[in-house]
């Protein structure tokens, strides 16, 4: 099976310009292809995921990844997928950002001499003089055309800014840049991103009347439809820092069971005979499969010695063992801890039980929060400064585990 098939077989493909000649591309290793990233955030996280293991497989395949850092995009920021405006960034921060996001990258994307490449976008684009851009490339944009599309029409309601306007120009710019520099012939994105792309093969058509392709990726949604990589914390970040091995490895753990062999095909490198294998195995081996699931998706991020050690500290922790050395700590300063204890109710929003006092105190009334493998009873249970220091193990539910201790 070649990559193409072998992408389709795992229900990566979303949308594509022109099937049979994308296609022969990258089954024939002929695709230098990017994938941009905006840094809006000091780390990648799930929803990134899947384009860095697209880039993976395309690379392991014999095409040549362009990766693209959105030093200049991110100055404005893609509407796409968006109810409101992003915040905007100082130039050091994504600075920063884009620093980080090519430390991550090289755990999955093999960088160097005609293999892949990593450029920014601020290299050309803070360059730009808007009368020229104006006459040379706004001159291939339709207005209406711009509007009818799905990243745009779900901002009108609430208003548009002429900023985020011109994210589309940007975008399909940078493809037009790269196809020129670089002979970059073809881009890969989120399905969210299917307009802005179509603007880029457009413009790439129009100024330099050759052909360039776009494909996208299936986005990454759960069973209700809803995009995964999400907590009560927030995004499930691929720094360690952010989201701890052990975290990341509980995530993956603790999907839904419809949606465990779908992550498995489209996220792991398991071949796909063995998938399909997996697919016949008994229900009673759900657990075994999310044990799978886990493991492979946070030995790819993290390690394999990591993912082993997630591996054995889970399994510990759901027999009601003991080692929890390695769980997810959250520190109580000693300025919160009043003489006679912190209180149970506050102690579940500081380790991210709840968002709020209201919330926590239903968790509890449901029986939703454990101390030490206890169920607690009541909101009257406090914790010394003195019984931090040793740690005090929390349990939300079955699955969520935190150690509390004295900061």
């Amino acid at each position: 099976m070649q990559i193409y098939e072998e992408l389709q077989a795992r229900g990566l493909i979303a949308q594509v310009t022109d099937e049979e000649e994308i296609r022969t591309l990258i089954n024939n290793g002929g695709a230098r292809f990017y994938i941009g990233f905006d840094p809006t955030a000091d780390s990648l996280h799930v929803g990134h995921f899947m384009a860095l293991c697209l880039m993976k497989r395309l690379q392991m395949a014999g095409n040549k990844p362009v990766v693209l850092v959105g030093g200049g995009t991110g100055y404005i920021g893609d509407p796409s997928g968006r109810s409101d405006m992003r915040s905007m960034l100082t130039p050091e921060t994504i600075e920063h950002n884009c620093e980080c996001f090519k430390k991550q990258m090289e755990r999955f994307i093999e960088f160097g001499e005609d293999k892949a490449i990593m450029v920014n976008n601020a290299d050309w684009l803070l360059k730009l003089n808007y009368v020229e851009l104006l006459r040379e490339v706004g001159a291939c944009f339709s207005v209406n055309n711009m509007l009818r599309a799905e990243c745009y029409k779900q901002r009108m309601e609430k208003g548009l800014s002429f900023l985020e306007f011109n994210y589309m120009i940007m975008q399909a710019y940078d493809f037009y840049y790269l196809n020129n520099k670089y002979g970059c012939n073809m881009q890969f994105g989120g399905d969210d991103q299917w307009s802005n792309m179509l603007a880029g093969t457009d413009l790439i058509r129009r100024k330099n009347s050759k052909d360039a392709y776009a494909m996208t990726i299936t986005l990454l949604l759960n069973s209700e439809g809803k995009k995964m990589g999400k907590t009560a914390k927030g995004a499930v970040w691929l720094d360690p820092n952010k989201t701890s091995p052990f975290e990341f490895y509980q995530y993956w753990r603790n999907v839904e069971d419809q949606d465990v062999m779908k992550c498995i095909r489209m996220l792991t490198f398991i071949s796909l005979d063995k998938i399909d294998a997996m697919e016949k195995w008994d229900d009673s081996r759900i657990n075994e499969k999310k044990e799978v699931l886990a493991y492979e998706l946070t030995a790819l991020v993290h390690g394999a010695e990591e993912a082993e050690k997630a591996k054995a500290v889970s399994k510990s922790l759901f027999a009601g063992g003991g080692d929890d050395a390695n769980m997810p700590t959250v520190e109580v300063a000693a300025a919160d801890v009043p003489e006679d204890g912190i209180g149970i109710i506050d102690l579940a929003v500081l380790c991210g039980f709840a968002p709020s006092k209201g919330e926590a105190r239903r968790l509890i009334q449901q029986g939703g929060i454990s101390v030490n493998d206890e169920k607690v009873q009541g909101f009257d249970l406090r914790f010394t400064a003195e019984a931090l220091k040793e740690g005090v193990r929390l349990r939300k539910g079955k699955k969520v585990f935190k150690k509390a201790i004295l900061g």
